[in-house]
């Protein structure tokens, strides 16, 4: 289990975090560079991307990803707004739901959910799931790659859009398209709510030869892919289309099992990216 302590760490505390990697750690990322996955492969990988996360939810269903339970402790403008004024939410990339379902639990009764994925098996997911009120949520497909959201919502509307452990599953030559959409999505003073993986999680360490697509872009074994990121690489990104960075950093926590005596760093990337009123 992870422990519930969370440690926000500032550019001199992540980088000390990188200059002790271990002479092991160090081998393992160097490891990684003697098979790249050839061109032809990576290419097809981004082709068939659909197809793998939905297969990923296939073979899983609703029982990989733990409920998000953190998020209101960690992101408070979803909680500082008036109970009598309605809220439109937007999770952009909402997999079975493991975000939106445990603010419903919560008592967001002023939310309206939208939430759009781009596997259709995990919006199926989503709509069945008992919680689901189709009076005040809307689950649909979407590819954040594309224009596509916007055949469901208007643009200029949402209060508040979160991208959770989403964009590392992107390509990166796509990115720029994800922080436009979500910027045209997002009404004048809302918010976009992120996190992702950092650079040298221990889950990038654990790479094997053979699943390096690119600098710190991986393949899964599911074929599913995953990139780790730096701050710095993000306010870049989002500061581009015009976002206010209201917060950037790291978020270092600990996983721990003392059964199976595992006690090892994470390492996070945390944003709030505010669109200026016009």
């Amino acid at each position: 289990m992870e422990t519930d302590e969370i440690m926000r760490a500032n550019g001199d505390v992540f980088m000390h975090r990188l200059k002790e990697l271990t002479d092991e750690e160090k081998q393992l990322l160097e490891s990684q560079n003697s098979r790249i996955i050839p061109y032809g492969k990576a290419q097809k990988l981004e082709k068939e991307a659909k197809k793998h996360w939905d297969l990923f939810y296939k073979r899983n269903e609703t029982k990989f990803f733990r409920d998000r339970h953190w998020t209101t402790r960690e992101f408070q403008e979803l909680i500082n707004f008036d109970s009598d004024v309605e809220i439109s939410f937007l999770e952009l990339g909402c997999g079975v739901g493991n975000m939106i379902f445990p603010l419903v639990k919560e008592g967001f009764t002023n939310f309206y959910f939208y939430a759009c994925d781009f596997s259709p098996r995990a919006v199926e997911f989503v709509k069945a799931n008992k919680l689901f009120d189709a009076n005040r949520m809307k689950a649909f497909c979407a590819d954040l790659t594309t224009d596509d959201l916007f055949d469901n919502i208007e643009e200029g509307t949402v209060d508040i859009a979160s991208l959770i452990f989403v964009l590392s599953a992107i390509h990166p030559t796509a990115w720029s398209q994800v922080a436009e959409v979500a910027y045209r999505a997002i009404k004048p003073g809302g918010v976009l709510l992120f996190r992702d993986y950092g650079r040298y999680d221990m889950a990038q360490l654990r790479f094997k030869p053979g699943r390096k697509i690119a600098d710190n872009f991986y393949m899964r074994h599911d074929g599913t892919r995953s990139y780790y990121f730096t701050e710095e690489e993000l306010s870049n990104l989002f500061e581009k289309p015009g976002f206010e960075i209201l917060m950037n950093t790291y978020v270092l926590r600990r996983t721990v099992n003392v059964k199976e005596g595992i006690n090892v760093p994470r390492i996070f990337v945390q944003g709030k990216y505010r669109k200026p009123f016009a």
